[in-house]
């Protein structure tokens, strides 16, 4: 048994963070929207990690890198916080696709009434 995986989801979801506080992408935009999202996000992975499990799909691999606590049968600890990790990252990905393209968009529309 280890925390290695554990140790490194958390460590990302970590990172997660740092970028959502850096540029106000998620969290830090609309925190009661955002817990709304990545619970309902989660809440919707774990149910569909359940049925899953339920029809023989999924199955928990043995490792060593893993603490070995089990939330239900084939559904360790870890997963949670994996499930936690994708809705996160995806939020921010979303939200930060969205920063870019407003701010190219305000750029190219500088850039356009200039003439050389």
């Amino acid at each position: 048994m280890s925390a290695g995986y554990l140790l490194t989801l958390l460590a990302c979801l970590a990172a997660m963070v740092l970028l959502d506080w850096r540029f106000r992408l998620f969290f830090w935009r609309d925190a009661r929207r955002a817990g709304w999202v990545l619970g309902a996000g989660v809440l919707f992975f774990l149910a569909w990690d359940l049925l899953g499990i339920g029809f023989g799909i999924f199955y928990r691999g043995d490792t060593n890198l893993m603490t070995g606590l089990q939330l239900a049968p084939e559904l360790p600890l870890e997963e949670l916080f994996f499930l936690a990790f994708l809705c996160y990252l995806t939020m921010n990905l979303v939200q930060g696709a969205q920063l870019v393209l407003t701010r190219l968009a305000l750029t190219s529309g500088r850039t356009k009434g200039r003439t050389r």
